[in-house]
């Protein structure tokens, strides 16, 4: 198995990471129940128990009670700490008295963010601090200021970013110190604009792909690790009960002959076709379920063919390739 990229900066960094979004409650101010604080934790033993060491936030995320709820587990187990990747994200604000849903990658923002962060995760330093949606008022000379005050003073030790395309990192790297260590995107069976805007290069039956070419090309030549947010869809291949067309269910029929063939579960099978991509993609377990936790694991114990990896590709995409 190749090195991750983010193991050139945490050699112990697992392929798979473990996201906290569906874990805290609901998405409200209201507090965070001791049940709902009980499933989270058991959610997140089950994600240690299987290896995963590295942790994904956001500071909006349940409006905040994601990361107090993990915090509180910190405080319980203080030595835990030292053997985790702790990342989170800033830069999303809900609608408020100062305005409506945006983005903000302002200095002040980052910085008051990171407080927050901080103070809720029940930890002095961030792992990683990533910028969660492309500001398009974005300043890089002020966020390279941002995060180098936070790295100086040890509250952050690398910066990455979420939902950029390849130039907007080539952008914001000019002017960091220390360059930028992980991009998360949406990558999955479900969306396969990252694949298809390399296979249509120069043809014009590609014109409805929405990825800007380049971005996983310009994130293997620097080093950046490519994280995979939803890569298991929903569970819409994977067990899920939901409606799905002709092509939709062909393709959850593969993955369940596919997942018998190489014994593992549904769950995993989709995140081993994701891992199999030479970019070395990591992708982020989402689930509250401790069960769906523990079989999605077993992602990292297979390596799909080259027939097999294909073949799931064009069921997915529901045509052969061009």
């Amino acid at each position: 198995m190749n090195t991750l990229p983010i193991q050139t900066y945490f050699p112990s960094a697992s392929q798979l990471v473990y996201g906290c979004m569906a874990i805290g409650g609901d998405w409200d101010t209201n507090p965070t129940t001791s049940e709902q604080k009980r499933q989270a934790h058991c959610a997140i033993d089950a994600a240690l128990d299987a290896g995963i060491n590295v942790i994904d936030h956001a500071d909006i995320y349940k409006m905040g009670k994601a990361e107090k709820v993990f915090g509180e587990l910190l405080a319980q187990r203080p030595a835990l700490r030292s053997e985790l990747i702790i990342q989170s994200k800033c830069g999303i604000r809900f609608d408020d008295e100062f305005g409506p849903k945006r983005y903000d990658f302002s200095a002040s923002w980052i910085l008051h963010s990171v407080e927050g962060i901080l103070k809720r995760l029940n930890t002095d330093y961030l792992d990683i601090l990533l910028l969660h949606r492309p500001d398009p008022l974005m300043q890089p000379e002020e966020v390279a200021e941002a995060f180098y005050q936070l790295h100086q003073s040890g509250k952050v030790r690398h910066l990455g970013v979420s939902n950029m395309n390849g130039a907007q990192m080539q952008c914001l790297n000019h002017y960091l110190e220390k360059p930028l260590v992980a991009n998360q995107i949406e990558m999955s069976l479900t969306n396969l604009g990252w694949l298809e805007e390399g296979i249509y290069a120069g043809n014009p039956d590609g014109q409805h792909v929405n990825f800007t070419a380049g971005t996983m090309e310009y994130a293997k030549l620097n080093g950046i690790q490519m994280q995979s947010w939803a890569p298991a869809s929903q569970g819409k291949y994977s067990g899920a009960n939901v409606s799905l067309n002709a092509k939709e269910q062909a393709t959850r029929d593969l993955v369940t002959n596919l997942a018998n063939k190489y014994g593992v579960s549904p769950d995993a099978l989709v995140l081993a076709w994701l891992m199999r991509h030479p970019s070395m993609i990591q992708p982020i377990i989402g689930s509250a379920n401790p069960d769906r936790i523990k079989v999605s694991a077993q992602a990292t114990t297979i390596t799909i063919t080259r027939e097999d990896w294909y073949a799931l590709y064009v069921s997915a995409r529901g045509d052969e390739l061009p």
